[in-house]
């Protein structure tokens, strides 16, 4: 799949088989997370890969739009480590960075997977920090719920002429 391929066609899966994703399909996932550009190369972001069902069946209860992972073998929480930050701030267009790679990259791999946001919903940040017993300075920005699609959704010609403009609005 060549990338504007990917991009073009990814879509939100919110629907998985129950098919395990292999470690080394993970270990994939989260290099092409670490391959984004970021802010002065900082590179503030880590990772945490979820796949306990006890952990996963928490979620739904402090963030109402991710009550697909109580289906899903494995989610990723894409955080921002802001402790050691060169460039304040841009931690969070990094991780978003991190988070659109590792989208492409499951979708390339044949898995679904849908970005689910947390930061800067208060109630979602505070649930997966006590959760998942996250330091202080660890900032969770999105949870990642990722499977074997159990649906294939349509992909659509997004593009839309009247929001590009030419040198000034």
């Amino acid at each position: 799949m060549n990338t504007i391929e990917a991009i073009k066609t990814r879509r939100s899966i919110r629907k998985y088989t129950e098919q395990s994703v292999a470690p080394e399909i993970i270990k994939e996932l989260l290099a092409a997370a670490m391959s984004a550009p970021s802010a002065g190369n900082q590179q503030p972001w880590c990772f945490v890969v979820m796949d306990d069902r006890s952990l996963l069946n928490q979620v739904p209860s402090f963030s109402p739009y991710a009550g697909m992972c109580r289906e899903s073998p494995v989610s990723i929480l894409v955080c921002g480590d802001t402790r050691s930050e060169k460039h304040p701030g841009f931690w969070i267009q990094d991780c978003a960075a991190a988070t659109q790679n590792l989208l492409l990259a499951a979708h390339e791999k044949g898995l679904g997977a849908v970005w689910t946001g947390v930061y800067p919903r208060e109630e979602r940040v505070k649930g997966f920090r006590e959760l998942l017993h996250l330091p202080e300075g660890v900032i969770p920005l999105a949870f990642i719920v990722i499977g074997h699609p159990a649906q294939q959704p349509f992909s659509q010609d997004r593009f839309q002429e009247d929001r590009i403009h030419h040198n000034g609005w």
